[in-house]
């Protein structure tokens, strides 16, 4: 169909026997080569006037013959540029890609040119100079491979995680950047099965990261990880690297006390509602509630705590949630101190029984 389905004809180097007719649905690009000049000039000339509903009859069209297999281009699928003279410029790229590498190239910032790319399984913008990442990066919803390794991101955003990566991103690689924590929404993205992080500065993980069940390598290696969320424990994962990481000694002994008691409203309203899983949500709270909620604490117990609580770290062995670990430190170890939560002065209270008697 070409009636007013024509989105633009690229015509710079029609006197090369070249020429690009972009389509609007579906949504790729005609590209023309090694063509007679005088017929593509007549052939673009019968496009135009198809596309403004002129009659089939009147189209100054020859006869058709039959292209050799060698002259027809397949669309191109693959693209790799590992250097800034090799980047393009004033060419667009194909809208049939489904893998792009531009590495090396100095980029600032992401092309929107790029962010067209609709077919995009596999993007690497790897040793690139990148400090923000595009809201619309997110409208990728093929994108199952994002490799940013060493550039200069200081955040991943909130929104970004709520796109449609949630369901299509398998592969992240945020390495060697300047990351100090990723957003609570960064755990919506539930179909990650392998996460680099090494080498920036994580002060911390995401608190409900046990929710990637489908997370099999995680490696966090060369940060700045003091202990590991309550919800690390709910990880089955096939490689772990957590190598460098500051962690400090558990001392379960040393407890860090936020209890209020008696109880406030709030904290008991927002424990009832997660221990009954009372629905909620924007239309019935205000946002931060809403956020508060999501991240709630849970005790020993099972029960939920919100902002009273009572906090320790106790050591967990990593073989707990990975089959293969590498060692935490030059020690040959493969603990780690992980957080831990009670509701009540009861709940610590037998807690501390059971671990005074273990020792």
């Amino acid at each position: 169909q070409v009636q007013q389905n024509v989105e633009r004809l690229f015509t710079r180097f029609v006197e090369e026997g070249k020429a690009t007719v972009r389509l609007r649905e579906p949504a790729v690009d005609l590209c023309l080569s090694k063509a007679n000049v005088i017929n593509l000039k007549t052939f673009l000339s019968a496009v135009r006037l198809a596309h403004q509903g002129n009659d089939t009859g009147v189209l100054p069209l020859s006869p058709l013959v039959p292209a050799k297999n060698s002259d027809v281009e397949k669309p191109k699928t693959k693209m790799i540029i590992t250097s800034r003279r090799d980047y393009p410029l004033t060419k667009s790229f194909p809208f049939s890609l489904e893998h792009l590498q531009t590495s090396y190239c100095k980029l600032a910032r992401i092309d929107t040119r790029v962010l067209c790319l609709k077919k995009l399984r596999k993007l690497d913008l790897s040793h690139n100079h990148i400090k923000q990442l595009p809201a619309t990066l997110g409208d990728l919803v093929c994108l199952q491979e994002l490799d940013l390794h060493d550039n200069h991101l200081e955040a991943f955003s909130g929104a970004l995680c709520s796109s449609g990566l949630q369901k299509s991103l398998q592969f992240l690689d945020l390495s060697q950047n300047q990351i100090q924590a990723l957003p609570i929404e960064f755990c919506q993205l539930r179909g990650l099965v392998q996460l680099r992080l090494d080498d920036n500065a994580l002060l911390r993980l995401p608190c409900r990261i046990g929710q990637l069940s489908r997370l099999r390598f995680l490696s966090a290696a060369r940060n700045k990880l003091p202990f590991l969320p309550s919800d690390f424990r709910k990880l089955s994962l096939e490689n772990l690297d957590l190598f460098g990481n500051p962690f400090e000694q558990p001392n379960p002994l040393v407890p860090n006390i936020q209890l209020k008691i008696p109880l406030t409203l709030l904290e008991c309203a927002a424990r009832a509602t997660v221990n009954h899983r009372i629905p909620y949500g924007g239309h019935l709270l205000p946002s931060h509630l809403c956020k508060d909620l999501e991240v709630a604490k849970t005790c020993r117990c099972g029960s939920a705590c919100l902002s009273s609580f009572i906090q320790i770290t106790v050591t967990m062995n990593l073989h707990h949630v990975a089959h293969t670990v590498v060692l935490v430190d030059n020690m040959g170890g493969t603990e780690a101190p992980i957080l831990c939560y009670f509701c009540s002065l009861d709940c610590y209270s037998q807690f501390l029984d059971r671990h005074l008697q273990s020792n």
